[in-house]
């Protein structure tokens, strides 16, 4: 997660209500609102473009590290693995499970 200070996670939770409230989904809703606002406040560079850019990139890691590696994990655990997919050390793992 972004380590930012609770002060501004309390100011940055109202934006993220307002678009709850305004039904903004990852549907091209929020591709739009990320370009408009690289496009409105982020000052012509190579610099700041790459910047901004990083903070697309590791916001998505951070969804894939935090969110959905725990749920792909637990929905291995329900529905079991395609056996054709694991490398021998990893049929050790799973027959063991």
């Amino acid at each position: 997660m972004p380590y930012i200070k609770k002060i501004d996670q309390c100011k940055m939770d109202k934006v993220i209500k307002l678009m709850e409230e305004l039904g903004v989904c990852a549907n091209g809703d929020l591709n739009y609102i990320l370009y408009k606002f690289c496009k409105r406040n982020v000052k012509p560079s190579y610099n700041n473009y790459k910047n901004f850019i990083g903070e697309l990139r590791q916001c998505a890691t951070e969804i894939e590290r935090k969110i959905l590696a725990p749920y792909e994990d637990k929905k291995e655990m329900e529905n079991g693995i395609d056996e054709h997919l694991l490398t021998d050390k990893d049929a050790e793992w799973w027959s063991a499970v």
